[in-house]
């Protein structure tokens, strides 16, 4: 809210946070489609819904902000309402998948284990150190924009050098992380560790973080320091769950 503030608006134009008036779902898996399929009359195929593509539409009786999102690695979606029409969306979500075979809840933090490396939402805890060549989001910025907020700082000529020293990447490892734990090498501290969860669709305990470009390299055995105890990694620097996101974009 600070940014849109500051980015001052149209005297016209009133900003205020919607968070506390919406509540959601998100439904993943290999037939979430023909799930959500059913309660809207709106076409999912691939060529007409595409992923990241938002619509407004009636999910059910749900008047609902339907995206064609995920964070788990497979297909998946998004449905966002107003409180007064959860529960019979839940109702219905429910409903509509009992033909569909194995169907269950799951708490806000399994979407996080076992896909591809967080890269942006990891990165924002450093974010004011961290340079765009750093994550590997350089494909993501457009400088042929004339001007976007933060263009200065990022061109190659900004007083902050954008030849990237770190590379944030992925590593199995024999321990869940949490966050900010030191990854070592010979016995010295030569990077931090930003997420991590279980991968239960790979069988292996997965962390993300930075190490030195030169440092990098694909097979390359760490030691994590959880809790005073060190744990062995291995860096993988593509994702172990279909690397090519085949699924997702399926």
């Amino acid at each position: 809210m600070r940014w849109f503030w500051a980015a001052q608006p149209p005297a016209d134009v009133w900003v205020r946070s919607a968070a506390s008036t919406l509540c959601g779902v998100s439904i993943a898996g290999p037939r979430s489609r023909e799930l959500v399929q059913r309660l809207v009359r709106d076409d999912l195929s691939p060529s007409a819904f595409k992923l990241f593509q938002v619509r407004q539409t009636a999910v059910g009786f749900a008047a609902a902000i339907l995206t064609r999102a995920g964070f788990t690695g497979e297909l998946g979606y998004e449905i966002w309402t107003t409180p007064d029409y959860f529960a019979s969306l839940y109702d219905d979500l429910w409903d509509a998948g009992r033909e569909l075979g194995s169907y269950t809840s799951a708490g806000a933090r399994c979407p996080r284990c076992g896909w591809r490396r967080p890269t942006a939402r990891s990165t924002r805890i450093s974010a004011p150190t961290t340079l765009r060549g750093e994550t590997g989001l350089d494909r993501f910025v457009d400088f042929s924009k004339p001007e976007f907020t933060g263009r200065a700082a990022a061109l190659p000529n900004a007083p902050r050098p954008e030849t990237p020293v770190r590379r944030h990447g992925g590593a199995d490892a024999d321990a869940e992380v949490v966050g900010y734990e030191s990854i070592m090498k010979d016995g010295a501290a030569v990077g931090y560790v930003t997420s991590g969860a279980y991968g239960h669709c790979v069988g292996k305990s997965l962390a993300a973080g930075y190490l030195p470009v030169t440092l990098a390299r694909e097979g390359a055995g760490f030691q994590i320091d959880i809790l005073g105890e060190m744990r062995a990694a291995t860096v993988r620097l593509e994702p172990l769950y279909d690397p090519q996101g085949l699924r997702l974009r399926g």
